[in-house]
């Protein structure tokens, strides 16, 4: 007699359902970590044109327009914090994005942006 082998119904929906719930995840944070990456990105530009060097209101201005080209809703140039560490000027983001996932659950994700090294 020979043995059968194979997937059964029941492991074949478990499988599948658990897919479907880390596909659905991970396309609702999508946006938010593509706001990350694009906060990372204004601060790499702004440090290679050399526009970290200013003062606290033409750094503020510098990510403003920027950020008119990025889109990003989550940071503004009046959320980053300035700071100077020796010769350097440090700018940090730090924020907090709250993501409705299914009925009362809710995903918190907490981003951290700097262009110290």
């Amino acid at each position: 007699m020979v043995k059968q082998r194979g997937v059964s119904l029941m492991g074949l929906i478990i499988t599948l359902s658990i897919l479907a719930f880390v596909g659905v995840s991970a396309a609702k944070m999508l946006p938010s970590y593509s706001e990350y990456f694009s906060v990372k990105k204004i601060f790499k530009t702004m440090e290679e044109a050399g526009e970290t060097r200013g003062t606290v209101n033409e750094i503020r201005r510098a990510y403003d327009r920027r950020n008119a080209i990025e889109d990003v809703k989550a940071v503004q140039g009046s959320d980053l914090e300035i700071t100077k560490e020796g010769d350097e000027t440090v700018v940090t983001a730090s924020w907090s994005v709250k993501i409705p996932m299914v009925y009362n659950i809710s995903a918190c994700v907490d981003f951290y942006a700097t262009t110290a090294k």
